[in-house]
Parts: C-alpha cells; structure tokens; sequence
C-alpha cells in the first residue's frame, strides 16, 4: 500500500506503508518490552544483533539511525554501547512505548514518528 504524507515544511512525498503491519504492531505495542510476550524472539535474538552491529561498526561515539525501531529494543541498546540514537517507525503506540522505556532506563533515544521518506525529505 502506498500512502501519500505531508512533512512539516509542506513538501508531499511517497512512503511505502503496509497499514496492516503498522496497525498489527499498534495493537501490541503495550507488550512490546515483556521478554515472554509476542516479542520473545526480539528479545532473544537482541544481544546477537547488537554484537554483530557493534563488531563490525564500533556503536560508542557513532550517531545511529534505527529504521522501524518500534519500541526501542534494538534502539536502547545501542545506546547504551555509547551511540547516538535516532530511532523512527511509523506506529504511534510503538514510539510511545519507546519513550516511556528509554526514559525509565535513563538512557537517551531520539524517537520520531516519521517514515524513512520524510526524514530523507528533511535532511536532504
């Protein structure tokens, strides 16, 4: 599904938007940190992913941009390796969920609602 948005300095560009997956992680974004939920596998896989990022791009003092972050897990530990982070999605409750988690961690996250596109837009 395509579907067309406005940015915040009027330009109109195209995203490309599976409503469906955005509405799917909508609904479960309340569970989203819970290592038992849905999200077991997330959680599971997490520290892997995070050791292959951090090998091979060394997190501490990069500025990382984390695309479809949902509610932070990949996001926060990046953080905490001394990254930089932005994190963005398109899912609102997601993002919520995020904010809450990184602010109770006391870590430092960026989180914006906005597509790949729009930040491409912005920061030409």
């Amino acid at each position: 599904m395509s579907v067309t948005l406005q940015d915040s300095t009027t330009r109109r560009y195209q995203d490309n938007v599976d409503a469906a997956e955005v509405a799917k992680f909508e609904a479960l974004a309340s569970r989203w940190w819970d290592p038992e939920s849905e999200f077991k596998p997330l959680h599971d896989i997490n520290p892997l992913r995070l050791d292959f990022i951090d090998a091979r791009a060394g997190l501490a003092g990069k500025k990382v941009l984390d695309v479809g972050c949902g509610g932070g897990i990949l996001s926060e530990s990046m953080a905490h390796r001394g990254a930089s982070v932005t994190g963005i999605d398109l899912g609102e409750a997601p993002l919520g969920v995020a904010r809450l988690h990184a602010e109770e961690s006391g870590v430092t996250v960026e989180y914006r609602h906005i597509s790949v596109e729009g930040l491409a837009a912005e920061e030409p």
